[in-house]
């Protein structure tokens, strides 16, 4: 008969982040005490970390800190959203966090070298993924600077932990305006902040498939070139930030908007789990 009861397994649960069978593996194997129990899952990923090395990470979640002027983003992916949503990732997520903007790092190599309670940021990591069960992985790390950064993290699900995050580099008093545009760019995923932005080899290929569709339409030789025009603005509005309508206000673009609130954004970056 099992030597403890259906709390326990949810304490163990909560602890470890691990599904409900290993728990009870786990605890079947401690005798019912959950830190043995919790001991057990730990020497049991050890073991199994070659074996996940292969798997894919597609669940996570997004964190941002912010300090004065700097910003981070990190990307926290694991391979499920049964883990992605406990309380033993998103606290290991969030002492991650911590750790690279104390670090100040701004690479992924420097994010993973970052201290982290005496270990590495990669050695923390791969030690809670033993308990987990999981592959887990600090998949990309961003930083910005600017005299003021905005950040945004956006839930797709009530149930998940911020899919979306965007962190926003400026100038200007008005931080209210610096915050909606940052959840425009969570809604709107523009690529680029301005169209110099925007590769010439790109926009030649836009421009030359604008061509040749208008072609293909019968469109007549005289027009061409306005309806080329037409659709490679169309192109730059659907990718370039300053030059997408506003969110709050379509009326008005992006640039408009903070050229009457007198903030000028710098840079801007956007990630999105398993993007």
């Amino acid at each position: 008969m099992a030597n403890y009861t259906a709390a326990d397994v949810k304490a163990l649960r909560d602890r470890s982040g691990a599904g409900m069978m290993d728990c009870k593996g786990a605890l079947d194997e401690a005798d019912g005490n959950v830190d043995k129990a919790l001991e057990f899952l730990r020497l049991k990923g050890l073991k199994g970390v070659t074996k996940r090395e292969g798997r894919t990470t597609s669940n996570g979640l997004i964190l941002a800190r912010v300090n004065g002027g700097t910003g981070y983003l990190i990307e926290l992916a694991c391979e499920t959203d049964f883990v992605a949503k406990t309380p033993k990732f998103v606290e290991l997520a969030d002492s991650v966090a911590d750790a690279i903007a104390a670090a100040g790092a701004e690479t992924l190599e420097a994010a993973l070298a970052a201290n982290l309670g005496g270990k590495t940021v990669s050695e923390a990591i791969n030690d809670e993924a033993a308990i987990m069960g999981e592959k887990v992985e600090l998949r990309r790390v961003a930083s910005l600077k600017d005299a003021a950064v905005d950040a945004y993290l956006h839930r797709t699900s009530k149930d998940l932990p911020p899919q979306v995050g965007v962190l926003v580099a400026y100038s200007g008093s008005d931080a209210e305006t610096a915050h909606d545009v940052a959840v425009h760019i969570a809604a709107f995923s523009p690529t680029v902040l301005s169209r110099e932005d925007v590769d010439a080899e790109t926009v030649a290929t836009e421009r030359r498939i604008a061509e040749e569709t208008a072609r293909n339409e019968g469109k007549p030789e005289a027009a061409l070139s306005k309806i080329v025009e037409g659709r490679v603005t169309g192109f730059f509005k659907e990718n370039v930030l300053l030059e997408q309508d506003f969110a709050k206000d379509t009326k008005q673009s992006v640039a408009k908007v903070l050229e009457t609130a007198g903030v000028t954004v710098s840079a801007f970056v956007r990630f999105r789990v398993g993007a």
